[in-house]
This record gives structure tokens, C-alpha cells and sequence, in this order.
């Protein structure tokens, strides 16, 4: 860890949960910082910061950016007094831990709802392997069936404030996303929960969702090892939504255009997640792709063993026009919808398969 003072020379457009500013740090660098305001208070021009650089220092994404561990002016007094009116803490036993009002707790106005919440009903929940195929989920979901409400759970296995995506934020503000809830460790939703099960009950009992998407946050770890990454997450995802009775959709994190082997054609992520992490079955929506791309794609996910665990939806997207996504910029690893088409494609057929499930058009039968 790397922790440097410094001053805040400038504000970028301002957030409700997040704010970019320009800091002028005692290394004599100069550099973008991110501060959450329900964590260290609002930060104005020419307070004194304490920033944390490690990631920029280490060359690491999302985005390049420090952060704000802590502010003031005169360095004295009361800094920060914003009681969340609950008492679960989140970041727990580290020096930002914050309280929230979880969905849950007896505080909640919701709690009553959450002691009888206790399945799914066969809801369709979209599970993710990358944070950048939410917004395609739901831009895919609102194409089949504008009426439908599209909720987003973000888990913690990734970036924990979910104030850091941008993506989100614009997601909501087009419509794509109808309510967000951020579980375990991660905070910022519309909604909190303390675990996934609870936020998949309160998406469904609580914000009346009709399709859920679940994801990590933005960044996603990857160590070229068997089970050393992020990507688990979307099996465990898959066995939650099965244990609660809703209808896993596996989206998967398709590619003809990325360098590394391992993420090419399926990534090794997604082929783990499936074949190794979920024991619930779900359905695996397949995009209509290119013959030479699609037999590639068939012949792994036969040789992977994921198609004698789940079961294989075949989708119009990739053929069909690509969904409106109202304005949201969306990349994975930097490549748009006609450098990285497959990708972009696989995450609009699991929108697709959402909407036919909830439209009672479509069932999981498949047995694990």
C-alpha cells in the first residue's frame, strides 16, 4: 500500500456518490482521484487529501485513478457525521467501515417483506461473468419487453462502491436498469443487502423486478490459474439463483478478438464458472454468429462438458439488429461492438433469453 497527501486542484462534474478531482500530490505528482462522499465527506478545492496511489503505482485498472482515504481543511474537529439510521456495517473492521440500512434489518422499512421472502418463482436471473455486460443484458431485456423491470445486484468480488461505474449510473439514467442493490461487502445501491441470496429476494420481493442481472463491479482479477480469478463468482451466482428457485441464465463471456488464448472463442473464466463452480443447471444462451466463429464456439462448449450440465438456447442476436442501448458507452478491454462483435452478441442473447422466461415463453428443464 501507498499512501500520499496532497491537494485538490480542480473538481470534475459533480455526483451524488462519487467525486473526480484533479490533486496535486507532495511526490510532486499530479493525478485523477476518486472520493465517495458517505466515506470521507465532500471534498472542495483546496483541501488536504490522503490518497491512496497503489494501483496507479502498480500500473493496475479501472480507470487509472487514485483514491481519497480521507479529507479536511484544518485537519481538526468533526469531519464527517452522516448516520446511515441502520446498523449493519459494510467494509467491515477496516478504517472506512461505513453503517448502512440494509434491506433486511429490523430498521428496514422493507423488513416484514424479507421475513417471508423466501423463493424466486422461477424468476429469470441473468449471471455475469464481466461488469461490462450488464448494460447489454438489460439494453437486450427492455428490447424484448420495454415493460419489464430490470434489476442489477453487484457483488462484491470486484470494485466494492458501485459508485465507481459509470456505466450503472448511465444505465439508470436511460432506463435500462430499474433498481440496483449491492450486496456482501459492495455498498452504493439503491437497495443494500448482506448477502446474494438476500439482495436475488429483495430484487424480486422488495424493487419488484421482473429479470435480475447479477455481476461483480468494474475490474475483474485474473491470474492465468484454474480458479485464481473473478469469474467464479458467476458460478456461485448460477447455485444461488438454482438454491432459490429462480432460473439461472449463464451469459457467456464470448471472443473472436482478444489476444490471450485463454479468453479466446469462451473464456477460461466462463468454462470454470460453468463446468467446475455450478452444480444448479441454467440455460446457456448461444448468439447466431458467423459459420467459422460458430462452429468454434459449438465444438467447445461440447468438448468443455458445459452443454451435459446446462442447457443450450440457441438466439437471434448477432443475426437480428443489436438492441438500443439509449446512449450507454459500453467496451470490454477497451473494444467497442465492431472490434469485439461476438462478446457483445453473447450478452444481448442472454437479455434475449431473459425476456422469453419471463415472458413464459421458455423453461429450464435441463438436470445438473
Amino acid at each position: 500500500m501507498r499512501l500520499v497527501w496532497g491537494t485538490v486542484t480542480g473538481l470534475g462534474l459533480p455526483t451524488e456518490d462519487a467525486q473526480r478531482l484533479d490533486v496535486l500530490l507532495d511526490d510532486g505528482s499530479v493525478g485523477l482521484a476518486i472520493s465517495y462522499p458517505r466515506l470521507s465527506g465532500v471534498c472542495v478545492i483546496g483541501d488536504c487529501v490522503l490518497v491512496n496511489t497503489t494501483a496507479v503505482d502498480l500500473g493496475l485498472g479501472t480507470g487509472g485513478a487514485h483514491f481519497v482515504v480521507a479529507r479536511g481543511t484544518a485537519c481538526m474537529g468533526v469531519a464527517l457525521d452522516e448516520p446511515s439510521g441502520g446498523h449493519v456495517m459494510k467494509l467491515r473492521y477496516t478504517p472506512l467501515q461505513l453503517d448502512v440500512c440494509s434491506v433486511e434489518e429490523q430498521a428496514s422499512p422493507h423488513h416484514e417483506v424479507m421475513r417471508a421472502a423466501e423463493d424466486l418463482s422461477g424468476m429469470p436471473v441473468a449471471c455475469c461473468g464481466l461488469h461490462s455486460q450488464v448494460p447489454l443484458v438489460a439494453a437486450a431485456v427492455k428490447h424484448a419487453n420495454p415493460s419489464l423491470r430490470v434489476g442489477y445486484v453487484m457483488t462484491d468480488f470486484a470494485a466494492l462502491p458501485m459508485a465507481l461505474s459509470e456505466v450503472v449510473r448511465a444505465s439508470v439514467v436511460a432506463g435500462l436498469l430499474d433498481t440496483t442493490i449491492t450486496c456482501g461487502q459492495a455498498f452504493g445501491g439503491e437497495h443494500e443487502a448482506i448477502n446474494l441470496h438476500s439482495a436475488l429476494l429483495a430484487a424480486r420481493h422488495v424493487a419488484r423486478a421482473d429479470v435480475v442481472i447479477v455481476a461483480i463491479g468494474p475490474g475483474v482479477v485474473g491470474t492465468a490459474t484454474p480458479f485464481g480469478h473473478g469469474g467464479v463468482a458467476q458460478g456461485e451466482a448460477v447455485n444461488a439463483v438454482g438454491a432459490l428457485g429462480g432460473t439461472p441464465v449463464a451469459v457467456l463471456r464470448v471472443s473472436f478478438a482478444d489476444e490471450r488464448s485463454r479468453h479466446r472463442v469462451v473464456s477460461h473464466h466462463t468454462l470454470t464458472a460453468l463446468t467446475r463452480i455450478a452444480v444448479s443447471p441454467a440455460l446457456v444462451p448461444v448468439p447466431h454468429l458467423p459459420q467459422e466463429y460458430a462452429e468454434a464456439l459449438d465444438e467447445l462448449l461440447e468438448t468443455s462438458g458445459t452443454l451435459r450440465r446446462h442447457q443450450r438456447v440457441d438466439c437471434g442476436s448477432g443475426f437480428a439488429p443489436a438492441p438500443d442501448l439509449r446512449g450507454v458507452r459500453v467496451t470490454t478491454m477497451g473494444r467497442g461492438p465492431s472490434e469485439d462483435p461476438a462478446f457483445f452478441a453473447a450478452a444481448f442473447a442472454a437479455g434475449e433469453t431473459c425476456g422469453r422466461v419471463a415472458g413464459g415463453e421458455l423453461t429450464l428443464t435441463a438436470n445438473a
